[in-house]
């Protein structure tokens, strides 16, 4: 059910409700429940009146400026939801320029960024995309080959999803991209839908490697936050060592072993030792499987 705050313009355009989610910074005792809202209007305030006891939103109120104040208006940071990625970007490698722009139209009436590319060298040349990227690559080209760029790239660890097209291909070809991590492989001419299935894969498959590579990054960060005591401290327990088997190897009281694990976990925000181990599996602490002795 939506409410208009008083003296509020009544919602006369589509307003679609996307989630809510609580936010610590808003409001003490377990912060404040924010719904995240897309509307085609002047949005000036959504905000909750009622909610359940499960979260769920049961009176959202809304606040719309009137047209004539939605001109250059300024919506309060604290109602706004935060902002996606960058914009999702296709890479297009095709030496026909119809194929190029034909690709580039549909893509860019979908509200995706898009480069077009001639050839592998326009393409090297280029920087790459800030947000999530997949490349729709034409297997022949002049010179240097779609499958001897997905090898290049690979050795390179650009983890870019790949979906080739061709006029030219042959099971052989379609399997060894397969087998080498590509996600589509279309023959030309192929159906609009199909290239586009493959590229909304492949955006996601980027995305979520991003979303990882960030995480850990940040992972990585907070145990380089840790005391070299703390670190040592950490390995071994990832190792599977109590504390009296720690604080026998390196020579210290096995509470002093008890507060560095602790101030550890609390650097690296682990809530409990099974989660600070598989933070240490996560950036390659220890090599061998967890014992005990």
């Amino acid at each position: 059910m939506l409410k208009n705050s008083p003296g509020a313009m009544p919602v006369d355009r589509k307003l679609r409700l996307i989630s809510a989610r609580r936010s610590p910074r808003l409001g003490a005792k377990g912060g404040r429940r924010v719904a995240q809202v897309r509307v085609n209007h002047g949005l000036r305030r959504a905000c909750p009146l009622e909610t359940n006891g499960t979260g769920q939103v049961q009176c959202l109120r809304v606040e719309l400026r009137p047209p004539h104040e939605q001109t250059e208006a300024k919506v309060d940071s604290r109602w706004v939801a935060p902002m996606p990625d960058a914009t999702p970007t296709v890479l297009v490698i095709d030496d026909d320029p119809d194929v190029r722009a034909s690709v580039g139209r549909l893509l860019r009436s979908l509200g995706l960024g898009v480069q077009l590319f001639a050839s592998i060298a326009d393409f090297l040349a280029s920087d790459p995309p800030d947000g999530p990227t997949c490349l729709v690559l034409d297997v022949r080209l002049p010179g240097q080959s779609g499958l001897d760029l997905q090898r290049e790239l690979a050795r390179a660890k650009r983890g870019t999803p790949i979906i080739f097209i061709t006029g030219h291909g042959d099971i052989p070809m379609s399997v060894q991209a397969m087998k080498s991590g590509a996600i589509e492989f279309l023959t030309k001419p192929f159906r609009d839908q199909d290239l586009l299935d493959a590229i909304q894969l492949g955006l996601s498959r980027d995305r979520e490697r991003r979303e990882d590579e960030r995480a850990l990054s940040d992972l990585r960060e907070r145990f380089a936050s840790l005391s070299p005591r703390e670190r040592e401290i950490v390995i071994q327990v990832a190792r599977g060592r109590l504390s009296k088997q720690i604080a026998f190897d390196i020579g210290i009281a096995e509470a002093t072993v008890k507060v560095h694990r602790s101030r550890a976990m609390q650097k690296m925000k682990a809530d409990s030792l099974p989660e600070l181990g598989r933070m240490a599996e996560r950036l390659k602490l220890v090599s061998d499987k967890p014992r005990r002795s």
